[in-house]
């Protein structure tokens, strides 16, 4: 299939984005349609796609993807190559968010908590990075969190699924740079989406947690549909970064994003500072 035109005249990307039938993932999927992209938009159930497709048929395909599905991600990514002749960004979107304490958490959910959040999504840039080498370009935009800079109280294990997608995506950055591809770390804060509604999942409770989690659980909950962050414009901001001539590693979206972050690296900061005097002197005597 020959490239169509972008608005500006440059030629349209393809962009691959895991997770589009709600939140982020859908705000991203809309704006690159507005924009004249291509786009190949994923969900488990793709009747949650049919307007999105209805927005642009000539470049718009639904394709079925559960990214803990290894055979089904590979097969997405093989039609959208073969459909669209090759991927110029990839959005691991897909996930959700497992809260309690750590103890309250069964191996089964913490399992699949990372299977989604993490070995899904190294799942799908992995069958994507063998068309971004060939291609000498490509970005890979990895939907991080302010939970992979700060843990929080009941957040323990979507923090620890975040923290893992970093460090990955940090040391994948390096591997890749020589290849023309970027790796960009979007650390959202609060949006107004699902992701504190049908997107979360609870453990069950254990009663000696209840005086710290119940508060925080009730200010989480509270947050649904008063999120101040505003999907349509998060997303302008993610293709805005891909669209630079080198993009950044990490883009934090929202002001609660910034400055949590900002207050968090200072504390690491003094934290170095205090603790200095007791970790330098380890090494061996030169």
């Amino acid at each position: 299939m020959m490239p169509s035109q972008h608005a500006d005249d440059t030629p349209a990307k393809v962009w691959f984005i895991t997770g589009t039938s709600t939140g982020l993932g859908r705000a991203l999927a809309e704006e690159v349609i507005a924009d004249g992209h291509r786009l190949v938009a994923t969900a488990r159930d793709t009747s949650t796609l049919d307007d999105l497709v209805a927005q642009a048929p000539d470049r718009v395909r639904a394709l079925p993807l559960d990214v803990t599905d290894p055979a089904a991600v590979r097969l997405a990514v093989d039609t959208a190559v073969k459909e669209f002749g090759g991927i110029d960004v990839l959005v691991n979107n897909a996930g959700y968010a497992l809260r309690g304490a750590l103890e309250e958490v069964s191996d089964t959910e913490l399992r699949r908590q990372f299977d989604t959040n993490v070995f899904g999504a190294l799942d799908v840039t992995r069958a994507v990075l063998p068309t971004l080498r060939a291609q000498r370009s490509g970005c890979i935009v990895q939907i991080s969190s302010v939970g992979g800079v700060m843990a929080t109280l009941g957040g323990t294990a979507y923090a620890g699924t975040k923290f893992a997608l970093e460090g990955l995506s940090e040391g994948l950055a390096a591997e890749v740079a020589p290849f023309g591809i970027h790796v960009l770390i979007v650390e959202p804060g609060p949006f107004r989406t699902d992701f504190t509604g049908r997107s979360v999942r609870w453990a069950d409770p254990i009663d000696d947690y209840r005086s710290a989690l119940d508060p925080a659980k009730k200010q989480f909950q509270a947050m649904h549909g008063t999120q101040p962050g505003d999907p349509a414009r998060a997303a302008r901001a993610v293709i805005t970064a891909t669209q630079m001539e080198k993009p950044p590693l990490r883009l934090p979206l929202g002001a609660n994003a910034v400055d949590r972050i900002r207050e968090r690296l200072q504390q690491r900061l003094q934290e170095v500072d205090t603790v200095e005097s007791l970790g330098r002197p380890t090494d061996f005597d030169s």
